[in-house]
């Protein structure tokens, strides 16, 4: 039998899909494996926004509006209630698919990844694929500790500011669908920044990112941060920016160490071969 040109890769394509071992795909044939790719993405979505639809009522009264009970019942001097109201007919029902929707997209979020590398794995060198599973398992814990650095520490002091900014005379009536436009794009964002050390491992281990570039750059970077901050979250709230932008900033120097400790591997394994 012919050796296979993309060791381990194959086999699970054999084994999943029926792929002759050592066969190189043509490009219809990576078309259709894309398909497929895709609709496994898909599928694992619609399992997640079913799981999440069973919960939907914690997932809305008991985590997503959480943070403003918290707030109303914990106001200063100087703060005003916030009040969600529904603006639309059937804004609630609509409101509540989108949250399982996004909720399925994130509890998914590990199958997504692992289609996504799955189909790029091919393209890479053999040392280079063997990482693909600690990827996907450290992409997640690294979007799932953005997401829940968002909810228990931005979120928080974002609605704070809200609440004692402004004019006592006006009153803090919000429409149920802006804040949860808020709280998602706030969490979402959260969660793809502190993706930036696994990236910076990953371009570092195939030799692509070097420490050295990053820290000559460090200055530019910090610029564009805050640039970032700023394009990630919603309106104009200088609280968010800045609460985003700070750890990212920590991310930046953790994914400078982060790229050090990956080139010492890189060496490491090299070394004998020298």
């Amino acid at each position: 039998m012919a050796e296979s040109i993309y060791p381990g890769i194959d086999d699970e394509r054999q084994d999943d899909e029926g792929k002759p071992e050592g066969k190189e795909m043509s490009f219809f044939e990576h078309l259709e494996e894309l398909r497929w790719r895709i609709v496994r993405m898909l599928i694992g979505i619609v399992i997640g926004t079913i799981v999440c639809w069973i919960f939907i009522d914690f997932l809305v009264d008991g985590v997503l509006l959480r943070p403003v009970t918290h707030l109303n019942a914990t106001l200063t001097q100087g703060q005003q209630p916030m009040h969600l109201q529904n603006l639309k007919p059937f804004g609630q029902l609509f409101l509540y698919m989108e949250v399982a929707i996004v909720g399925g997209g994130i509890l998914s979020l590990p199958n997504l990844l692992y289609q996504l590398w799955a189909f790029i794995a091919p393209g890479l060198m053999p040392k280079e694929r063997k990482y693909v599973r600690s990827i996907v398992f450290f992409s997640t814990f690294c979007f799932l500790a953005g997401v829940v650095f968002a909810y228990f520490v931005m979120l928080p002091y974002a609605l704070q500011f809200f609440a004692g900014f402004g004019s006592t005379t006006i009153q803090n009536n919000i429409a149920v669908n802006e804040y949860m436009s808020f709280v998602v794009s706030v969490l979402l964002a959260a969660g793809v920044v502190f993706e930036l050390p696994m990236v910076s491992w990953f371009l570092s281990k195939i030799g692509i990112l070097k420490p050295e570039f990053m820290r000559r750059y460090r200055r530019h970077s910090i610029v564009a941060i805050f640039l970032i901050a700023a394009a990630l979250t919603p309106g104009t709230d200088p609280v968010s920016q800045i609460l985003l932008a700070i750890p990212l900033v920590v991310l930046y120097e953790v994914s400078i160490l982060v790229s050090v400790w990956a080139w010492k591997g890189r060496r490491k394994n090299e070394s004998p071969a020298q």
